[in-house]
């Protein structure tokens, strides 16, 4: 293969957003009138907090928690992941070098935008099919003993996830069979060594597949109680379970702020003013590098502020609401995911399975001949991520913020949130 060899990758799915049949406007307006009236209704709703991580769900039958934590069951779950890795290695090297090849829809579908769905689904699923961990066991589990620094926390998986939207909406060529090979082993290197080195800590905090399991896990239905049973419960209580470590924030600005550049790249004005203005492919990829880390930024910048912008509050406490209240984040990021990607997921998933394992079947293109259905759907997600953003911050602020400021210290959360509603759909509709 050349090194000019690449496939095409549809970075907004199969259909394009001009082909939304609900007005732009309405979409717009109903969504902000939707999510101001839910933060009315939360604040005279009720006055004391409701959700709580620690109250247990309703326990599954016993059989049910010893058949997904038995040995052999992990054993074999382990194995076959690591096995179906190794054919999707096969593939990419010896499968056709073109865009028949399945390599482009494993990385960009089923493993980024599949990945939240089934974590969504079941929980941290990437525990137990992670290559990488299978390897491990199979080494006997054993590491060097190495200290994981405490203040790296999250910042490692921010920055591998960071290095995963870079390839697909920054680099000069996202489609190309090279690059994806060079960033998926690069990415085994590295996450295989940090855990011979550091053991279990190291793939909890910095593997940024890892990370991204857990955090769309944590608005899953399913959980574990005290005593280790699986159970089925409020999703709004395992919001509140996400891990508050160093970096938690960016992680999640990474997340939204990458799918909203994704649609903003997309425009074709900026696409015009990237061509017009880069004399070079290195000057467009740094255009486009530049953007991504802009909104990054803005995410993070605004959010961190808004969590802060509350009276009442000592020092110390005021430093610590940005990460006490990301969770709230990621009902946002789990609707642009799906609103964003939605057929990517539904019928480029169907392509990239057939091409995988050599199918003779059709792809069934249920949503892009279904237009109304799609954009309805697509709006839902948006509006929904946010009213779900919107009550778990309240919850949390009832419990954080002192009796004066539990209503006017959200003010700033609200605006915010109601800025990203109407930037979302602004962008999801093509500007």
């Amino acid at each position: 293969m050349t090194a000019g060899t690449s496939v095409t990758v549809l970075a907004h799915g199969l259909g394009g957003s001009t082909d939304l049949p609900i007005p732009f406007t309405y979409a717009l307006i109903g969504a902000a009138w939707a999510l101001t009236f839910t933060f009315a209704v939360v604040a005279l709703a009720w006055r004391r907090p409701r959700f709580d991580s620690a109250k247990p769900g309703r326990p599954l039958p016993t059989w049910v928690t010893t058949l997904v934590d038995a040995t052999s069951t992990r054993w074999a779950v382990a194995i076959a992941a690591l096995l179906l890795s190794v054919w999707i290695g096969i593939r990419a090297v010896l499968g056709p070098q073109d865009g028949n090849n399945p390599l482009p829809g494993v990385f960009y579908v089923l493993l980024w935008v599949g990945l939240v769905a089934v974590s969504l689904l079941v929980g941290p699923v990437w525990r137990a099919i992670s290559p990488v961990r299978a390897v491990v066991r199979l080494l006997g589990g054993r590491s060097l003993r190495r200290s994981y620094p405490a203040s790296w926390g999250y910042r490692p998986a921010a920055l591998g996830l960071f290095a995963f939207v870079w390839l697909e909406l920054a680099s000069p060529d996202p489609g190309s069979l090279d690059a994806i090979r060079i960033w998926l082993a690069i990415y085994l290197a590295v996450t295989l060594v940090g855990a011979l080195c550091c053991g279990d800590r190291w793939n909890r905090n910095a593997d940024p597949f890892e990370v991204y399991s857990v955090v769309a896990s944590r608005l899953s239905a399913f959980s574990r109680n005290p005593d280790g049973r699986i159970a089925v419960g409020n999703p709004f209580n395992n919001l509140l379970s996400l891990p508050v470590r160093p970096g938690t924030v960016t992680v999640l600005a990474v997340l939204l702020g990458s799918t909203a550049f994704d649609s903003f790249s997309a425009l074709p004005r900026i696409r015009a003013f990237v061509d017009e203005n880069a004399t070079s492919e290195l000057i467009a990829t740094l255009i486009r590098t530049a953007g991504l880390l802009v909104f990054v930024g803005v995410v993070a910048g605004t959010f961190w502020a808004a969590a802060r912008a509350t009276g009442g509050v000592d020092r110390q406490l005021r430093a610590q609401l940005p990460g006490q209240m990301a969770h709230s984040l990621i009902p946002i990021v789990i609707g642009y995911v799906f609103a964003h990607y939605l057929t990517y997921l539904i019928e480029r998933a169907q392509q990239t399975v057939i091409l995988l394992f050599s199918l003779d079947v059709d792809v069934n293109y249920v949503l892009s001949l279904h237009p109304s259905l799609l954009a309805t759907l697509k709006v839902g997600f948006v509006v929904a991520g946010h009213v779900a953003g919107v009550i778990a911050a309240h919850d949390r602020a009832l419990r954080l913020l002192p009796a004066g400021h539990q209503l006017t210290g959200q003010l700033a959360m609200m605006l915010v949130m109601v800025g990203y509603t109407f930037t979302g759909l602004y962008l999801l509709f093509g500007g």
